[in-house]
């Protein structure tokens, strides 16, 4: 194996790492609230979402795609949406469910190959409207959101989510914000 093969390969391994640590905080953010039991579901290759959390007192139940990174922006594929929004379906008992999708930005932004620079780390849950045309999903630092079709970027405004627990999100993005729980 090359050295440009094993840095590939290491780069990879911390991606994955930072996804699995982004969705085992979510879980038990979740798993430390009273009547909620979350799980984190399992790897991609098997077509699972990230995360599934549900609260059988209230009768919800949230699906979330997690994403976390170092860049100016994180995107959910619209295939990921599609399977979160099949398993709203799937549990049709629950009242109230919802599709989140997690962004995480972490506290170092990267400017060059293994460079990194300090910034706030950030937050930002998304929840995604029922009728919205599934599309891929682009978050950027700043928690502005966009739809990617064809090719093109367009605006989405899908409401910010106050969750039921502590978050990183910026005070100012919260202004508005929906509350489902």
């Amino acid at each position: 194996m090359d050295s440009t093969t094993a840095k590939n390969m290491a780069v990879a391994n911390i991606r994955r790492r930072r996804g699995y640590q982004w969705e085992e905080t979510l879980v038990k953010r979740f798993n430390c609230l009273a009547g909620w039991t979350a799980f984190r579901l399992g790897s991609p290759s098997i077509n699972l979402p990230d995360i599934l959390a549900v609260n059988s007192r209230t009768g919800h139940l949230v699906v979330i795609e997690a994403k976390s990174g170092s860049g100016t922006s994180l995107s959910v594929p619209a295939e990921q949406i599609k399977r979160c929004l099949e398993w709203t379906r799937v549990f049709s008992a629950y009242d109230k469910r919802h599709v989140i999708l997690a962004y995480k930005f972490l506290s170092k932004k990267r400017v060059g190959a293994s460079k990194y620079r300090s910034r706030e780390l950030r937050e930002f849950y998304k929840v995604w409207a029922p009728r919205a045309n599934v599309t891929e999903r682009i978050c950027t630092y700043d928690g502005d959101l966009y739809t990617r079709l064809d090719g093109r970027r367009r605006r989405a405004r899908p409401a910010e989510c106050v969750m039921p627990f502590k978050t990183m999100q910026p005070a100012s993005i919260l202004d508005g914000a929906r509350i489902i729980f």
